[in-house]
């Protein structure tokens, strides 16, 4: 399975594995929105799909 880290965080979750919040944004001011949505101090990471 080939999945980016918030996809596996969204499987997990649906089978009742517990994890933290998070969203998916692709620009400075979706990340603004999704912090002030989440509140409290926020982490930003970048992901890409690597390996093989």
């Amino acid at each position: 399975m080939d999945l980016y880290e918030y996809q596996a965080r969204d499987v997990f979750a649906a089978h009742g594995v517990p994890v933290l919040a998070g969203e998916v944004a692709d620009n400075p001011e979706g990340v603004q929105a999704v912090a002030e949505r989440l509140g409290g101090p926020v982490v930003v990471k970048a992901q890409v799909k690597t390996g093989g």
